[in-house]
């Protein structure tokens, strides 16, 4: 009896040990803020949810995200709304690609940064036709919605702008070294790069207006886009508000995740918030009262939606 014991206590130690679930966060970059937000979330999953373990990879942002939750391996992604619909309905970087998507959470608005810097000239979206800029790195949601920002003002991404596609940490070092002329960034406050590029001895920051395009953004690629503020005091030197266009940044899954993983991934955020927020100061934007599906182009996740029931929280 004993021998059996043993081997039952065995056996139910190495069914929990393949019941542990390991998950990866694709995240973004190192200069931006998804990467510090999925750090922060890797360090309360692994530490506070039993049996669950969690790495933040770095990646090209939301795209890439996006393609990677695609595979149906254990992911939890950072993206933009915009990407997340493209992938979902399966357009642009998505063509013939659809993933079947679900929300866990919606974060925070992403804000567009067009940066340049006073010795440019550049002051407004129609001063960047003939100049060298960086519309944001292969697999970034920042890359579409600069696209659709370059389109809605009239300018051609081909023809009008020599183009590269650097991430926020290499726009900024091109920048300083001036190769490009601008950059578009699009992400949350403060970002860690732009901040250093606002503190840089002999540059003076220059933020451009992108509010105008909202209304044509939003006529051609659905009610996703919306007008907001970045304040002066974020970044050392701006002269004044920057008038800028903004998208949701929401959390996403596979729809293939279990209710009971969903449930405990939401939970732990939200009973964790104050750590969180000790990682990135977007995770104070991260409420029970902005959960709504019309933030979301993307259903929520039935896991999610039995923690908000709980709290009760209505989406819809």
């Amino acid at each position: 009896m004993k021998f059996l014991k043993i081997i039952a206590l065995s056996l139910a130690l190495l069914w929990s040990g393949v019941q542990a679930q390991n998950i990866s966060i694709a995240t973004g970059g190192t200069g931006g803020v998804y990467y510090p937000m999925g750090g922060g979330l890797a360090s309360v999953l692994s530490s506070k949810v039993p049996g669950m373990s969690a790495t933040a990879e770095v990646t090209g942002g939301s795209v890439d995200n996006l393609n990677l939750i695609g595979t149906g391996k254990p992911y939890i992604g950072f993206s933009m709304a915009d990407a997340a619909k493209d992938a979902q309905v399966g357009n642009d970087k998505f063509a013939g690609k659809k993933v079947d998507l679900r929300t866990l959470l919606v974060l925070y608005p992403n804000l567009m940064h067009v940066v340049t810097v006073e010795s440019t000239g550049i002051k407004s979206m129609k001063d960047l036709k003939g100049k060298r800029i960086s519309t944001g790195a292969p697999g970034s949601a920042t890359e579409v919605m600069a696209f659709r920002l370059l389109e809605a003002a009239g300018l051609d991404k081909d023809k009008d702008v020599r183009r590269e596609r650097l991430s926020v940490a290499e726009s900024v070092n091109a920048v300083k070294d001036r190769k490009i002329d601008a950059f578009f960034w699009v992400g949350g406050l403060p970002t860690a790069a732009v901040t250093d590029l606002a503190n840089s001895p002999g540059m003076k920051i220059v933020m451009v207006d992108t509010n105008d395009e909202v209304a044509a953004m939003n006529k051609k690629y659905g009610n996703l886009y919306f007008p907001t503020l970045i304040p002066k005091a974020t970044y050392s030197g701006m002269a004044k508000d920057n008038k800028v266009a903004a998208v949701a940044n929401i959390l996403v899954v596979n729809a293939n995740m279990s209710d009971a993983d969903a449930y405990k991934i939401v939970k732990a955020i939200f009973d964790n918030k104050l750590e969180l927020v000790r990682t990135h100061q977007e995770y104070i934007n991260v409420t029970l009262e902005s959960q709504k599906q019309k933030s979301t182009p993307i259903d929520y996740h039935a896991g999610a939606l039995k923690y908000f029931k709980e709290k009760n929280i209505k989406v819809n």
